[in-house]
């Protein structure tokens, strides 16, 4: 269905018709010029985030319902890396004529699959058209407690630093989508320097042939085998809400904490400059997961180079005084990597054969 057979407000409507708050700090929601929240003695929490097709996003290989999935958690992982909880959130959208109605019907559905799983209220948001490909801006708000508030700036030295989950896995499952975009994109070229050739020389015969080949390129389906958890890390993230629960129930509260997005090292620079601090981390503590490994030396890539600079893991970074040592090491999915310092004593990473290498960002 085109979307001007419905019109804007008939697109609202439709794909908000069954969304209802769930939330009591939601007082008014979708219909109105403006939601209207309400929060009582708590922090608010505001996160923003923008996502543009080509740059955040391909929709080669992801469709619109994990695309939804994927922006809503990254936008509540912003809330998570707070200590606090999501509530609502804020979506628009500027899409062309490409795009149809059940497009966005997909869409919405992996948004509220999204929010459903954090019980978060879908409160608003835009649509408008765009030339220039999909463009998403997802705004996340929360609330945490005045006084459990973790910023990026309270790491002190001795304290210990640590992440949740494994890293690198985002990253290699999107070089194995690169891949087999790669590999689709060379069968299509083949094909067409093949029809050419024969759309000059006239054979039917060999343009019967091809017709066939046709059929097989437009069954192309992706090698994934002994991947599929790389691919669910790079397609469908999950926000980290356990992990704050589980430091909750430990009687743990951090003393600085980010979400992974940009990659390990990038996001330590981060807190050791806002805390004014230095760091050590140990390359042989660095979680990793075996898929993660095996497919690094397939790739030929370093598996350190690929934890520490990846990116788009979304597990969170975090640190803590020395002091609750023991009970970190009671919980799962939580990894000791090293220590804070002072700021003197730079940013550190020790090698696995004990040397001392300058932790260095590479980008993301």
């Amino acid at each position: 269905m085109e979307i001007k057979e419905i019109g804007e407000f008939g697109l609202i409507e439709r794909l908000t018709a069954n969304i209802h708050p769930q939330n009591s700090s939601t007082i008014i929601s979708i219909g109105d010029d403006a939601a209207v929240l309400r929060y009582e003695d708590k922090e608010i929490l505001v996160a923003s985030q923008m996502f543009m097709e080509g740059v955040q996003f391909d929709l080669t290989y992801i469709d619109m319902q994990h695309l939804a999935y994927k922006v809503a958690m990254i936008a509540m992982s912003n809330i998570f890396a707070m200590n606090g909880e999501p509530r609502q959130i804020l979506v628009s959208i500027a899409l062309g004529k490409r795009f149809k109605v059940e497009d966005l019907d997909s869409f919405y559905i992996g948004l509220k699959n999204a929010c459903q799983r954090w019980n978060v209220d879908i409160v608003g948001g835009d649509t408008t058209s765009s030339y220039t490909g999909l463009a998403i801006n997802l705004t996340c708000i929360g609330e945490v407690a005045k006084n459990k508030i973790v910023l990026r700036n309270g790491a002190r030295e001795t304290d210990i630093i640590c992440v949740s989950g494994n890293l690198g896995a985002a990253y290699m499952g999107l070089q194995i989508l690169e891949r087999e975009k790669s590999v689709y994109y060379q069968q299509v070229e083949e094909f067409n320097r093949k029809l050419d050739a024969v759309n000059l020389n006239g054979n039917k015969t060999q343009l019967a042939a091809l017709e066939k080949e046709r059929e097989i390129i437009a069954n192309f389906q992706p090698d994934f085998s002994g991947k599929e958890y790389l691919i669910d890390r790079q397609l469908k993230p999950e926000a980290p809400g356990e992990i704050i629960w589980k430091l909750k129930e430990a009687g743990i509260l951090p003393t600085s904490m980010i979400d992974i997005s940009d990659g390990l090292a990038s996001e330590l620079k981060h807190i050791c400059k806002e805390s004014k601090c230095g760091c050590r981390i140990y390359e042989d503590r660095i979680p990793i997961d075996y898929q993660t490994a095996a497919t690094c030396e397939e790739f030929n890539l370093n598996l350190t180079t690929a934890a520490l600079n990846g990116g788009e893991d979304y597990e969170l970074l975090f640190t803590v005084p020395i002091t609750y040592h023991n009970k970190l090491q009671e919980l799962d999915s939580i990894r000791q990597i090293g220590y804070i310092t002072k700021a003197s004593l730079g940013e550190r990473i020790i090698t696995r054969d004990g040397n001392e290498l300058e932790l260095q960002a590479q980008g993301w």
